[in-house]
């Protein structure tokens, strides 16, 4: 999906045996969701998860790119030690912290069908910025 052809989105490009996600949208904070929105989408249909529970996170970093690792790490340490998959996120971001709320579910293998497990965000390919046509764009690559 190209960014020109909706307000905000994801998509995944191949990168050697990992995935690079990139996002879109409005707002830093908008992009921020779709790239976790994406990295949910490495493991299973983000469709498939329900917001059941709601489950906070915050993280701070001194630039935009490294509050993106920050804050995918942040969605990938919940998943792991709960045992979770999260569906849909609502980010603020304020200066250099970010708050926000993930929601979802158990994993439910039979239902969830996990293709993957995301290991963790990683500094390649680390893109954070605003383009001229105003769209805010977040990419990097995630170690699955």
């Amino acid at each position: 999906m190209d960014e020109g052809a909706a307000e905000r989105g994801w998509s995944h490009e191949p990168h050697d045996a990992d995935v690079r996600l990139r996002a879109w949208g409005p707002t830093s904070a908008a992009a921020f969701e779709e790239a976790a929105t994406a990295m949910t989408a490495a493991v299973c249909d983000p469709r498939r998860v329900r917001a059941r529970s709601a489950v906070r996170i915050s993280c701070t970093a001194p630039d935009p790119e490294l509050l993106l690792v920050e804050w995918l790490n942040a969605v990938v340490y919940e998943m792991a030690t709960r045992g979770m998959v999260f569906g849909r996120f609502d980010v603020v971001i304020d200066d250099h912290r970010l708050q926000a709320i993930a929601w979802g579910e158990a994993l439910d293998r039979a239902r969830h069908r996990p293709a993957a497990e995301v290991k963790g965000a990683t500094y390649t390919a680390l893109q954070v910025g605003r383009r001229d046509d105003g769209t805010w764009v977040a990419a990097c690559v995630v170690d699955v």
